[in-house]
C-alpha cells in the first residue's frame, strides 16, 4: 500500500481534556467544568474538586514539553481545540480575553517551530457555561451570533498560523449528548424533538457561516466539518433489518449531507414531518447553508448493528450513539467493539457519497495501561495491544487509499494520555505518552514514552511502509 507523500500523520487532543488551568488567565467556565462524571453523570452547579478535567494533564503549562515529544515522533499535524471560554469567558462578551489569545499564539508558534501544522477545532464540547445557563445553549438562535463573533476573532488572530480548521467536533453527537455537544442545559429526557432539532439547525447554520467567513478571511485555508462515524450493519439479512440500518445511517449522514450539499435532504424532511418538527428557519439561513466545506473529517472507533426486531435491540453499553453489539467482533475494556475493516468501509462510503477529501481525526484504543520499569533506569508501558489496534486500522486506511479514496491524514485520538470525555477518567488511556496522574488526582504529571511511541515514530518515518499486513 502507498500512503500519499504529503499524508498528514499526527495526533489529536481537546482543550477541555488536557489543558487544565480551568480558571487561570481570565478563562471563564465551560460546560466541562461542571461535568465531573462525563456524559453519563448529571451536571453540577459549580466545579467540584473531583472533576479530573480541571487539571487535566496540565497541558496549559507543559505544552512545550509535549509538543517537543510530538515532534520527536515525527508529527506533521497536531489537532487541538481552542477553548471558547479562554477567548470569550462568558461567550457573549464584547471584547476577547487577550491572555487567552496569547496562549494559543504561543502554542501554534511552538508547533511551527518543529514543522507541525495545527489542525484546530473551533468548538470541541466546550460551550461557555454562561451560554448554556442563560440561553440553553444551541437551542437559542442567539448562539449563532456569539459563535460568529468568536470565529471572526480567532480567524483574524490565527489566520496566518492555522491552515486547517474544523467547525464543531462530532456535530451529530448532539442527538445523543445534548449538554456535552450542544451546551443544552435542559435534561435530555425533558428536551423535545422540536428544541433538539432547532439546536441542530442553529449549529449547522453556524458551521456554514464559519465556512463562509473562513473562505473570505483566509482564502488559502481549508475548513471542514467533523462527524462521529459509526458504520451500521444489519443484524440479519432480513429486509426489515436493512431498512432499520438505512434509517439509522440517515440520522448520521444527514449532518454531512447538509455540510457537503448545502441543503436538507428529503429523508430528514420526511422525518421532521412525521414527528411534527417545524424548524424556524430565518430568511438568510438557506443561503448561508450553501457555503459548503472543503473536506470531511471524522472520528472512528467502532461499528454497530441494527435490527427491526425489538426483542433483539440490546444496546452496547459503551456506545455513545447506541447500536447493537456485533456477535462477530471483540470489544475493548469499555465495551467498544473493535472493527478495523469498518474504517475502510466508512472511508469508501463517505467518498462515494460526498466526493470530498477525507481526514481521519480520531481513532484509538482506550485501555488501562501499566507503567513499569524499562530496564534502563526509566519507565514505560508495554502497550502491544494498542500497537496491534492502530496497525490493523491503518492497514485498512491503506486499503481505502488503494480503493481510490483521497485521505488527507490521520490523527490518533489522545496522542498523549488525557481525561476521557465519556467517563471523565484518566485510567482510560489512549496515548503514546503516559502521564503520571491517577483518577484520585495523585501523581507527578511526569511524561513517559510508551512502547507505541517508538512504533508510531517508525510508521511516520516510513510513511506507513512499516505497517504489518
Amino acid at each position: 500500500m502507498t500512503f500519499p507523500k504529503n499524508f498528514l500523520w499526527g495526533g489529536a487532543v481537546a482543550a477541555n481534556q488536557c489543558e487544565g488551568a480551568y480558571n487561570e488567565d481570565g478563562k471563564g467556565l465551560d460546560i466541562q467544568d461542571i461535568m465531573p462524571r462525563g456524559i453519563k453523570g448529571a451536571p453540577m452547579s459549580e466545579p467540584t474538586e473531583d472533576n479530573m478535567k480541571l487539571v487535566g494533564i496540565d497541558f496549559y503549562h507543559r505544552y512545550k514539553e509535549d509538543v517537543k515529544l510530538f515532534a520527536e515522533m515525527g508529527f506533521k499535524v497536531f489537532r487541538t481545540s481552542i477553548a471558547w471560554s479562554r477567548i470569550f469567558p462568558n461567550g457573549d462578551d464584547a471584547e476577547p480575553n487577550e491572555q487567552g489569545l496569547a496562549f494559543y499564539d504561543s502554542l501554534f508558534d511552538e508547533c511551527h517551530k518543529y514543522g507541525i501544522e495545527p489542525l484546530v477545532t473551533i468548538s470541541h464540547y466546550e460551550t461557555p457555561l454562561h451560554l448554556a445557563k442563560k440561553y440553553d445553549g444551541w437551542v437559542n438562535h442567539a448562539l449563532i451570533g456569539f459563535y460568529e463573533n468568536y470565529v471572526r476573532t480567532i480567524f483574524a488572530r490565527y489566520g496566518s498560523k492555522v491552515k486547517y480548521w474544523l467547525t464543531f467536533n462530532e456535530i451529530n453527537s448532539v442527538l445523543h449528548a445534548p449538554l456535552m455537544s450542544g451546551g443544552i442545559m435542559t435534561p435530555k429526557e425533558k428536551l423535545s424533538l422540536q428544541d433538539l432539532y432547532q439546536a441542530v439547525h442553529h449549529e449547522l447554520v453556524a458551521s456554514a457561516l464559519a465556512t463562509k467567513i473562513a473562505h473570505e478571511m483566509m482564502p488559502k485555508a481549508k475548513i471542514g466539518c467533523m462527524v462521529l462515524s459509526m458504520p451500521t450493519y444489519p443484524l440479519t439479512p432480513h429486509p426489515d433489518d436493512l431498512i432499520a440500518v438505512m434509517k439509522a445511517e440517515h440520522m448520521n449522514y444527514f449532518f454531512g449531507d447538509v455540510h457537503v450539499r448545502g441543503e436538507y435532504p428529503g429523508y430528514i424532511k420526511r422525518y421532521f414531518k412525521e414527528n411534527q418538527i417545524e424548524l424556524k428557519i430565518e430568511k438568510e439561513d438557506e443561503e448561508i447553508l450553501t457555503h459548503t466545506v472543503d473536506f470531511v473529517s471524522f472520528s472512528y472507533y467502532m461499528s454497530v448493528c441494527e435490527t427491526a426486531d425489538l426483542e433483539k435491540k440490546k444496546k452496547g453499553e459503551g456506545n455513545l450513539m447506541g447500536g447493537i453489539p456485533n456477535p462477530y467482533l471483540p470489544s475493548s475494556e469499555w465495551g467498544w467493539q473493535i472493527d478495523p475493516q469498518g474504517i475502510r468501509y466508512v472511508l469508501n462510503m463517505f467518498w462515494d457519497r460526498w466526493q470530498k477529501p477525507l481526514f481521519i481525526v480520531e481513532n484509538g484504543l482506550g485501555a488501562v495501561d501499566e507503567l513499569v520499569e524499562d530496564g534502563q533506569g526509566g519507565k514505560t508501558v508495554h502497550d502491544d495491544y494498542r500497537i496491534s489496534y492502530l496497525n490493523d486500522h491503518l492497514v485498512q486506511v491503506g486499503e481505502a487509499i488503494e480503493d481510490g479514496v483521497p485521505v488527507m491524514g490521520y490523527t490518533t485520538w489522545g496522542c498523549i494520555d488525557l481525561v476521557s470525555a465519556s467517563t471523565a477518567e484518566l485510567k482510560k488511556r489512549y496515548g503514546f505518552i503516559y502521564v503520571d496522574r491517577k483518577d484520585d488526582g495523585t501523581g507527578t504529571l511526569a511524561r513517559y514514552k510508551k512502547k507505541s511511541f517508538g512504533w508510531y515514530k517508525e510508521i511516520i518515518a516510513s510513511n506507513g511502509d512499516a505497517l504489518k499486513k
